[in-house]
């Protein structure tokens, strides 16, 4: 999304935030559904919805995406807090990969549950460090091994430096 006061594209972490808590809602239920009975459909569905979500976000857009829409609704009356692009798109290309191998090892490729339920623990523990906390791994890794460092970061962690301020 272009704004006036930047010229680089750049995001509302509020609603990025609140879409991957939604996500999270769903994923973990199916992972706990998994987890103690054994029964993935809930967990397949989930998997079949974040590919579908994360795919959206890459090729066509912020403003097609369901849980972007959804979350867009719940935070329009709060300010934005606008982010660099960039770091948010590694961070759902991330989320697509890993996504697709989880798909791909609890389908075709018959991988162990434990295997699977591990994967998918890693994945959820992602969305919810970024719904609670505000911490986006991808963003993190964009920014440490990006050419192009970004220049707007979630809570400011591109410029803070909490050991000034200790």
């Amino acid at each position: 999304m272009l704004i006036q006061e930047y010229d680089f594209p750049v995001f509302n972490e509020r609603a990025i935030r609140g879409a991957a808590g939604l996500l999270f809602v769903l994923g973990f239920a199916g992972w706990l559904i998994a987890f103690t009975t054994g029964d993935f459909s809930l967990m397949r569905f989930f998997g079949a919805v974040f590919m579908f979500d994360m795919f959206l976000r890459l090729f066509a857009g912020q403003r097609f995406t369901p849980s972007l829409v959804i979350s867009d609704l719940l935070v329009r009356n709060q300010r934005p807090e606008w982010v660099d692009a960039k770091p948010k798109q590694t961070a759902w290309a991330i989320g697509f990969v890993m996504v697709l191998i989880a798909c791909f090892a609890m389908g075709w490729l018959g991988i162990r549950n434990e295997i699977v339920l591990a994967w998918c623990g890693l994945c959820l523990s992602l969305l919810f460090a970024e719904a609670a906390f505000g911490f986006c791994a991808g963003c993190w890794i964009h920014m440490k091994f990006s050419k192009d460092k970004p220049r707007l970061c979630s809570g400011d962690v591109c410029n803070y430096n909490h050991r000034e301020h200790e």
